[in-house]
């Protein structure tokens, strides 16, 4: 899922700035403790979404796919003093030990964190998103999509994470399964979508990120 060559990707970590203790500690507890450690966003991309965040200095964001709270704490770094930042996951069992990074970090009153399906939720929410990440299942990714980009203001921002999918998207010889051709039909779609205007950014495991006109 790493794409540079490790000498690089050090001397990349080592040029940019920090974790901060709570991140190392929800990093280093992750890996220790939870499931499928490889979806926590980690130091570099943790870095991205909070310089993206810094830049766009949104006051609504909402993530999809919440798991550890990394990615949240990242991203709400960069909210505007009112700012607020909406967290889903269908994930119970990890909501205590997310609530108590979130308390560890002071967010308890700037993130909005919601159990529950995702795609049930989304239409019951009546905020104008300044950010949106989609970081969730990935058969639902254009579902996502969908829901949240009518709820995104004009000149807002939709961030998706794993769109190169391990680099299969890219290697002929992949076994094209499910997931791999939902990944290549989402990707196909952002870049032949109209409504926005978008990079794909190869660090980490891909992010998109789609600019609404």
């Amino acid at each position: 899922m790493d794409f540079l060559p490790e000498a690089i990707s050090e001397y990349v970590e080592a040029h940019s700035a920090p974790e901060s203790e709570l991140l190392q500690r929800i990093n280093r507890e992750t890996h220790a403790r939870v499931l499928m450690p490889r979806m926590l966003s980690g130091h570099l991309q943790g870095r991205v979404l909070s310089m993206f965040s810094h830049m766009i200095r949104p006051k609504r964001i909402l993530e999809i796919g919440t798991y550890t709270g990394y990615s949240a704490i990242c991203l709400a770094e960069g909210l505007t003093e009112d700012g607020l930042l909406y967290t889903l996951d269908i994930n119970e069992e990890l909501e205590t030990r997310v609530r108590g990074y979130f308390l560890a970090a002071g967010l308890e009153n700037k993130i909005n964190y919601q159990i529950g399906n995702a795609v049930d939720i989304i239409p019951t929410l009546t905020e104008t998103w300044d950010l949106v990440f989609i970081d969730a299942d990935k058969l639902n990714y254009h579902t996502y999509y969908e829901l949240v980009l009518p709820q995104v203001r004009q000149g807002g921002f939709i961030i998706s994470d794993n769109v190169l999918w391990s680099g299969k998207v890219a290697d002929p010889t992949a076994k094209k399964d499910k997931d791999l051709q939902n990944m290549l039909a989402f990707n196909t779609m952002i870049q032949n979508d109209s409504r926005v205007e978008n990079v794909l950014f190869p660090i980490r495991d891909g992010l998109s990120v789609a600019r609404k006109r």
